[in-house]
């Protein structure tokens, strides 16, 4: 396939790349300074000019606390940027994928979130991302929105993806064991996109590696038993004892309901032993 890729410099752009570079898809690699996606001639004309046949967008506002004081930007990147790609691949024709977040649930369901449950988003980062998800099936109603959740990977900069670094150097962790959600690895993550990309379907759809969901302070312990790193270093905190300006679900796991429309993702705990033997080489 023909495949433009957005936010190509970022955790999962680059994975997304590497994933369809090795299945030999011709792929564009677009990062903030190739197109700004806040433009909308500029994308028109980028996407249009590039012939595409599908475009994976992993382009991202992901400060969750500087959104509420960004908010102009927040919602630049990942609300109406989002539209303007959906509207470009709807008039050349192409399919479109963008990536949403598993904050667009409050947190208050005892269980799995679902495809089926009615997003009720909370602070400024979720906010934006759900307006995200509106513009994008209002410019393209054939797109596909994934919503994943706690992505971790090579060169990310989030929590879950320096812990191997941080613990590998002794540093000592707060990790909080009050907030749970589904670990998701960026590898594994981009094949599934590459799946939908191709797929013909449409609407959204919720995908994570597979198991029960785990806390921060959980998922810490899993990094250390997988890297034999010192579990010690990792002290277990609430929520409350964080003082962060943005709201953030307690529970915030997905579920699929339509898991048909790609292969299922391995089990997280697996999906973290891969990746911290990855940067421990």
């Amino acid at each position: 396939m023909k495949i433009l890729v957005t936010g190509a410099e970022g955790m999962v752009g680059r994975a997304v790349v590497r994933h369809l570079t090795r299945l030999e898809d011709e792929v564009t690699a677009a990062g903030r300074s190739d197109l700004d996606i806040t433009n909308r001639d500029a994308v028109f004309h980028f996407v249009s000019d590039g012939g595409f046949e599908a475009l994976i967008n992993c382009a991202a506002y992901t400060d969750v606390d500087g959104a509420e004081s960004e908010s102009e930007l927040c919602y630049e990147v990942n609300a109406r940027g989002v539209g303007h790609l959906a509207e470009a691949c709807r008039e050349s024709s192409a399919s479109f994928v963008t990536i949403s977040t598993d904050f667009v649930f409050d947190g208050t369901k005892d269980g799995f979130y679902t495809e089926e449950d009615a997003p009720s988003p909370r602070g400024v980062y979720a906010q934006a991302k759900y307006e995200g998800e509106l513009l994008a099936r209002e410019g393209h109603p054939e797109c596909i929105i994934v919503r994943s959740g706690w992505i971790f990977g090579r060169g990310g900069t989030n929590f879950l993806s320096v812990l191997p670094r941080l613990l590998g150097e002794g540093r000592d962790i707060k990790a909080i064991s009050d907030s749970f959600g589904t670990p998701t690895f960026g590898d594994d993550l981009a094949v599934a996109l590459r799946e939908l990309a191709a797929s013909g379907s449409k609407g959204v759809v919720h995908v994570v590696n597979s198991g029960e969901g785990e806390s921060y302070s959980g998922f810490a312990a899993h990094v250390c038993s997988s890297g034999g790193f010192d579990p010690s270093k990792v002290a277990r905190v609430s929520s409350a004892e964080l003082e962060r300006p943005a709201p953030r679900p307690a529970n915030s796991r997905l579920a699929t309901v339509r898991g048909g429309l790609f292969e299922p993702l391995p089990d997280w705990r697996d999906a973290v032993d891969r990746f911290v033997e990855s940067e421990q080489r």
